[in-house]
């Protein structure tokens, strides 16, 4: 970015144009990517090709990455290795979470 965005809020993000099960565009900046989603397909496990970083920004569930299941809830930190198996499931209706997506596209 050629100069720093304005902070946005919680509330400002979750009127963000989404669809359900996808996320919302933030910004991009070069490597860097952040979105945000109100509500992650529940119990769906997927890879991306770049390491990601989640923080659950409201609500509680459980993260499965690989076989390992874990609870988490506001203001806990999760990472996705490129590659690796993840995703949310059983998590509250409030539950919504910031995603950043980063590094080079990485393939198997």
């Amino acid at each position: 970015m050629e100069q720093t965005s304005l902070p946005i809020s919680l509330d400002a993000a979750r009127k963000l144009p989404w669809e359900p099960g996808r996320s919302a565009e933030v910004f991009v900046d070069g490597e860097i990517e952040v979105r945000f989603t109100q509500q992650p397909k529940d119990g769906t496990p997927h890879t991306h090709d770049r390491d990601e970083l989640y923080f659950v920004a409201s609500g509680r569930g459980f993260y499965r990455c690989d076989d390992k299941v874990t609870p988490v809830s506001a203001g806990d930190l999760c990472f996705a290795a490129a590659g690796t198996v993840h995703g949310f499931e059983k998590f509250t209706q409030d539950f919504a979470i910031w995603i950043i997506f980063y590094g080079d596209v990485k393939r198997s």
